[in-house]
């Protein structure tokens, strides 16, 4: 017999004329909610809703590749076994505490302090991470950018997600690196002002992460003449067995890139599943080097491109509806890519092969398919006639002689067997559950001539992003408890590997009311540091003969701040 169960107070929340509860972790069937008043501590009469559905996310895709279950929660929607789960607001998030295995301070007070805890991956506790509200930036960030990392810790899983429609990071991006098992869901990102650039960017070193249900909106302008939206959204390099499924893309300039310098084809998989390129401009994806899945996605009023494929890439592309997307796919350097004396779009590049099945496309400027009498080298892709058909190595790429690898056809992958959507399915399901919970508090329907060719920035749009202002009046049950004051400028450069030689010196900028900050672990193994008071800065530099792992914290009026890193000493041939 089921009992019922109280859901964590932090979920109920109060918007002057309402409240809200958002129920997180339960598995797919039917619930009643119970709303009870508590008087004296005794319980009064249950106001009781009507039966609710809950049906479980869509899991397919390569993130879950190999049996692997990324985030905190089952292959069922529940909290895994000893999970631990952490509220963040915007009034904590810099006060939040948590005690975590093997970090070099405890307890870690601050989300990013947090986070570095368990980036040394000694701790196998799921963790789920999850924000509340309208959420600025924080005190500590690594270059503007909230870091999630576990040295690759395959016993250990973490989740990053939002309560409800209207969590956000605001101005911040969240970057992994060295990551495994890693999801990230139900988060809003707009006004992204960090050094990488991107809503989210998975940065070197990842396998199995599973983005999904996000909303991408604009970032902060970046310099160059095509960051005038931002520099990107959700970009992925040197990381493999990732899931890129229901995020809902805002008019972003630069969606999804994907590789850039790995150099090699092997081991390589991504999935791009029912996302919403909503009037986006390009790369959805574009791809170097990568096998990637790219299926039942709505490509909707793209002014520039779809899928392009560069660097000996393979892409199987099916199930996807295209309506006004100028050029739905592109291969560097060959079809429509240099059509009538065209440049290119990606640089002379040279390219992959696009394998394309089922797909629907309407409004279109150009499509060239393979064609061995009309078309046998300019082509953007190959239209397969049957779904498991094996593309001929006798077909290449104009510029490279890249081959399609076929990875699609591969019985020990989840892509061999998979029933996807058709076109028009998948369509109504990403304009559905695309987004976050309900698609979000920040609506936006692109309906002005000319949404569907202009890749310049939506004014009105741009201005609601940078009027939000939270709906939210109290978080029931929350302590304020006074933010610190004190900063730590993190650099870039804080985790190094090197074969032989010194290390890129790493700069640490104390500021805030923190009057000083110590050095725990150096000097060590060739590696020491240089206090500079005046300018407040710490510089590590040196030539290690072992691997070192080190930490930096402020002392001062309020709060420290802290920051680690580790240097590893990689020897030849390893």
């Amino acid at each position: 017999t089921l009992t019922d169960q109280l859901i964590d107070t932090q979920l109920i929340r109060s918007y002057g004329t309402y409240f809200r509860a958002d129920v997180i972790g339960l598995a797919p069937g039917t619930y009643t909610m119970k709303v009870v008043p508590v008087t004296g501590g005794v319980e009064g009469t249950p106001a009781v809703s009507s039966p609710v559905t809950v049906t479980a996310h869509d899991r397919n895709g390569f993130a879950h590749q190999g049996g692997r279950i990324p985030g905190a929660y089952n292959m069922n929607g529940t909290l895994k076994a000893n999970a631990v789960v952490l509220y963040i607001t915007q009034n904590t998030k810099n006060t939040c505490s948590m005690t975590v295995t093997g970090a070099t301070t405890n307890p870690c007070i601050g989300l990013q302090n947090i986070l570095n805890g368990f980036k040394k991956g000694n701790d196998n506790r799921p963790l789920a991470v999850r924000l509340i509200g309208n959420i600025t930036d924080l005190s500590n960030m690594l270059n503007g950018d909230i870091v999630i990392e576990n040295r690759n810790n395959a016993n250990g899983s973490i989740t990053f997600e939002g309560v409800g429609s209207d969590a956000y990071a605001n101005g911040w991006g969240i970057r992994v690196k060295s990551g495994s098992n890693i999801e990230i869901r139900n988060l809003g990102f707009m006004l992204t002002n960090a050094s990488e650039g991107d809503n989210i960017g998975l940065q070197q070193d990842n396998d199995h992460i599973w983005i999904h249900n996000c909303d991408m909106f604009y970032g902060a302008a970046g310099g160059d003449a095509d960051q005038a939206k931002g520099d990107g959204a959700l970009d992925c390099k040197k990381s493999t067995y990732v899931t890129m499924s229901y995020n809902h893309f805002w008019d972003s300039g630069k969606c999804n890139l994907l590789g850039l310098s790995e150099g090699s084809a092997a081991g390589l998989y991504v999935t791009y599943h029912h996302n919403w390129y909503d009037h986006s401009d390009s790369r959805h994806p574009r791809v170097r080097y990568y096998s990637a899945h790219v299926y039942n996605n709505y490509f909707d009023g793209n002014s520039k491109y779809g899928s392009g494929s560069t660097l000996g890439s393979s892409l199987f592309v099916e199930g996807n509806y295209f309506r006004n997307c100028k050029y739905p796919m592109l291969t560097s350097k060959q079809g429509t890519d240099i059509y009538n004396g065209a440049e290119g779009t990606f640089s002379g590049e040279a390219g992959g092969t696009i394998k394309a099945f089922n797909n629907y496309m309407a409004g279109q400027t150009r499509f060239v398919a393979y064609d061995a009498v009309n078309f046998p080298v300019q082509f953007d892709a190959y239209v397969a006639a049957t779904r498991n058909e094996t593309v001929s190595s006798s077909i290449t790429s104009a510029l490279g002689g890249n081959t399609y690898n076929n990875f699609d056809t591969n019985p020990a992958l989840y892509v061999n067997a998979l029933t996807i959507d058709t076109p028009e399915i998948a369509k109504d399901k990403v304009m559905q559950y695309s987004g976050r919970v309900g698609g979000g508090d920040l609506t936006w329907t692109f309906n002005a001539a000319g949404d569907d060719t202009s890749y310049a920035v939506n004014a009105p749009l741009m201005a609601a992003l940078n009027n939000y202002v939270s709906g939210i009046v109290y978080i029931q049950g929350e302590t304020v408890i006074a933010p610190s004051s004190q900063t730590l400028t993190i650099p870039d450069n804080n985790d190094q590997i090197v074969l032989s030689g010194a290390i890129s010196p790493m700069v640490f900028t104390w500021g805030g009311t923190a009057t000083d900050a110590a050095v725990t672990g150096l000097p060590a193994s060739g590696i020491s540091f240089v206090k500079n008071a005046t300018a407040k800065t710490i510089t590590i530099s040196g030539t290690p003969t072992a691997t070192v792992s080190y930490s930096i914290t402020t002392s001062g009026t309020g709060t420290p701040a802290t920051g680690s890193g580790t240097i590893t000493v990689n020897p030849a041939g390893t």
